[in-house]
């Protein structure tokens, strides 16, 4: 693999272990304090406020501007025809292509950031048997805008049909405009919710071995390696958008949903943990969550906006004790040397 690694002790400056490794002070972010025992109120507005802004924030102004001038009128979606489902397919890739190539462009086109708080000291692989084509950059493009880009777009073309021939239930945000507000608002627990149900199915041993194996080839993640899926995968990952079918809602909130599913896995597995815009000032980029859920496969297997990690004992937070247990339980699991097979964390 011709990735490249530099030494350590160069690496602008941060305390890496000797393969390179570098993670945050507290390691992975701690559990949803909003789900803590006794209440931790000023730890829950804290993270109530990470929560909006400013991603969540961008994520619904996006959302909103797409209705308002990408969206074909519903009047046209009452049938199957290719001009207004090609729209919505050219659409989509094409803002797929400026979010997540904005994020590839700035920490690993230009490097415009150098190292600073990334997590490994290796950059895309360019030269591997492992990808298609020898290049990871390549593959991961090639699936997120292919295999993910149509079926994302077949699942928002299916909810505009039954919107428009009122198959499903249609909210008016002028008559309901705390609801509707209230939905837009709730997206993204939704989505890390259906995420961490979604990712343990293809980590059953049938779908992993068909399927999610192709995500898990990046191991040293970048913008692109977000939504490098298998279709059987995407299929399961944006089914998260089947939750209006159901639940009253606005094509405002399918486009939402859909979105975040599509735009926020390449933020998450940017590689970064920090966008530094002035000295140290600047705003959370990565997941170290996730990005310890590449290195070690069986932990970590949603956020920590729900959870469930911690509830089932698959919780990492970068931590020796995590570690420990983690080796302990594969070792139970798997009947394997875990001291041989799993490395050891960052700054351990």
């Amino acid at each position: 693999m011709a990735d490249t690694k530099s030494h350590p002790q160069i690496a602008d400056g941060l305390d890496r272990d000797p393969a390179g490794f570098w993670q945050p002070e507290r390691g992975a972010a701690p559990p949803n304090p909003v789900f803590d025992w006794p209440p931790r109120p000023l730890a829950a507005l804290k993270w109530l406020y990470n929560y909006f802004f400013p991603w969540n924030l961008l994520y619904m102004a996006i959302a909103t501007a797409t209705w308002l001038y990408w969206q074909p009128a519903l009047s046209r979606c009452v049938e199957f025809r290719a001009d207004w489902i090609l729209e919505m397919f050219i659409r989509n890739v094409v803002m797929l292509i400026v979010i997540a190539g904005a994020w590839h462009v700035y920490f690993w086109g230009s490097k415009r950031q150098g190292m600073k708080y990334k997590y490994t000291t290796d950059w895309m692989a360019t030269d591997s048997r492992k990808f298609t084509w020898g290049s990871q950059l390549a593959e991961n493009v090639f699936y997120s805008c292919v295999s993910g880009g149509i079926i994302w777009t077949a699942y928002e073309v299916l909810m505009m049909w039954a919107y428009a021939n009122g198959t499903i239930p249609y909210l008016d945000p002028r008559e309901h405009p705390i609801y509707f507000g209230l939905m837009l608002c709730s997206i993204q627990l939704w989505r890390v919710f259906h995420f961490y149900w979604a990712h343990r199915i293809t980590h059953w041993p049938i779908l992993y071995k068909s399927a999610h194996y192709l995500h898990h080839r990046n191991i040293n993640v970048g913008p692109w390696s977000g939504l490098s899926m298998h279709p059987i995968e995407h299929i399961i990952y944006f089914s998260c958008i089947l939750l209006h079918w159901i639940v009253p809602s606005h094509p405002i909130h399918v486009l939402m949903n859909a979105q975040h599913a599509a735009f926020t896995p390449a933020q998450g597995h940017v590689g970064f943990e920090k966008l530094v815009l002035k000295g140290e000032r600047g705003f959370g980029a990565a997941s170290y969550f996730h990005q310890l859920h590449h290195r070690y496969f069986e932990c970590n297997y949603g956020e920590s906006d729900f959870p469930f990690d911690k509830w089932f004992g698959t919780h990492h937070d970068g931590s020796e004790a995590s570690h420990a247990a983690m080796r302990e339980k594969r070792k139970a699991a798997h009947n394997i040397d875990v001291d041989k097979d799993v490395p050891e964390p960052a700054n351990a």
